[in-house]
């Protein structure tokens, strides 16, 4: 098992323990943290989920976001006669830390083969955040625990700017993709699917 790391806090010498991913699911089922409440588990830690738009409190969950993430639930159909399927703000096991809800996940295989678990790193063929001003953190924690993964595809619909960044080749242990691209409204991203197939969608069809 990977030793448990240590977060530097702003107070000098202070040192946190961070929860393992069962500790976590441990306080869920005694219900210290209540089940679906806006938390997720990164690096330890947990977090509130930031959804709000520029400038606008994080507990609120912007327009433009909601209407983004509902939108990734429209590709189903397509996605399911490429043997997979789009799950939303739903959580993603990443052990030992980790447990992020996603804006958008495609899984392999059918929703009923995840009745009694939750999909883990080999389970996802994409995953997805919509960013408004979470934007800085999509593109760092989030991107260092999806390619830390090995999640093979990281997309992030970047609300601000109205484009999709697309991040592939993760590095395993650095943090980071070894490509990426930015693509805008003319364009299409290919989304990856279950054995090597792509959902190819236009850009303006991601963005409110």
């Amino acid at each position: 098992m990977t030793s448990a790391p240590f977060v530097e806090l702003a107070e000098p010498g202070t040192r946190l323990m961070p929860l393992h991913v069962d500790q976590y699911h441990d306080m869920i089922a005694k219900g210290i943290l209540p089940e679906g409440a806006p938390w997720e588990l990164i690096d330890g830690l947990i977090k509130a989920k930031n959804r709000g738009a520029v400038g606008e409190s994080p507990m609120t969950v912007g327009l433009e976001h909601s209407w983004a993430v509902t939108n990734l639930e429209e590709f189903n159909r397509r996605l399911s006669r490429l043997g997979c399927h789009m799950r939303t703000q739903q959580p993603v096991t990443l052990p030992p830390y980790n447990e992020p809800e996603p804006d958008g996940a495609i899984i392999i295989g059918p929703k009923s083969a995840y009745r009694k678990r939750r999909p883990g790193a080999r389970d996802v063929a994409c995953v997805i955040e919509v960013a408004d001003s979470s934007l800085r953190d999509d593109r760092t924690s989030k991107q260092r625990v999806y390619a830390n993964s090995g999640i093979p595809q990281y997309v992030i619909i970047n609300l601000p700017d109205r484009v999709v960044e697309v991040y592939t080749q993760p590095l395993v242990g650095k943090d980071r993709y070894g490509q990426s691209v930015t693509l805008g409204p003319s364009q299409t991203v290919a989304l990856r699917a279950a054995r090597g197939r792509e959902l190819k969608v236009a850009v303006r069809r991601l963005l409110p």
